[in-house]
């Protein structure tokens, strides 16, 4: 019997938790686009709502963090829902899926926020708020791209997303 034959129509049998180097990377990306979206918005969000009612700088980073972990979830429970899981399914599925990624990307464009010399007091009137924040935003992405690349090679992270699409 030709067992590269048979192993040829049991494609399952292959490793899954070490992915092709190429496609992890591009997949990683994706995942960390996806998560940088997210947080992205809820750190748009908190830093205007937090400017607007002249909230202290550091209850305007805990409002921003806060949005972008709920923006973070509700894009890819958005995602997950239309697959057929419910809420109690989807919410785990976010959780497991984009935690660590989202822990990783505020810690990193916060801790840059708070570093770039008057950042957080520059107002969102000024191009040196945007700027650092751009800045910051990106710094993130390049930081957590591997972490990502890590969760998903492990089937964890955005792995556990695409196991239900």
């Amino acid at each position: 019997m030709d067992n590269r034959h048979a192993h040829h129509q049991h494609p399952h049998h292959r490793h899954h938790h070490t992915p092709p180097t190429g496609s992890s990377w591009r997949t990683a990306a994706q995942a960390t686009l996806h998560c940088l979206t997210g947080c992205a918005i809820g750190e748009i969000l908190g830093l205007v709502i937090g400017t607007a009612l002249g909230l202290h700088g550091g209850a305007t980073i805990a409002l921003s963090v806060l949005l972008a972990f709920a923006f973070g979830y509700a894009l890819t429970m958005r995602g997950v829902l239309r697959a057929g899981l419910d809420l109690g399914q989807a919410f785990r599925v976010a959780l497991a899926a984009d935690t660590l990624s989202i822990v990783v990307m505020e810690i990193i464009d916060n801790t840059a926020m708070v570093a770039i010399p008057g950042a957080m007091d520059a107002g969102l009137d000024s191009p040196l708020f945007w700027a650092s924040l751009a800045a910051a935003l990106a710094l993130a992405f390049v930081i957590t791209v591997p972490v990502n690349r890590w969760l998903i090679g492990r089937g964890r992270g955005h792995a556990v997303v695409h196991a239900h699409h």
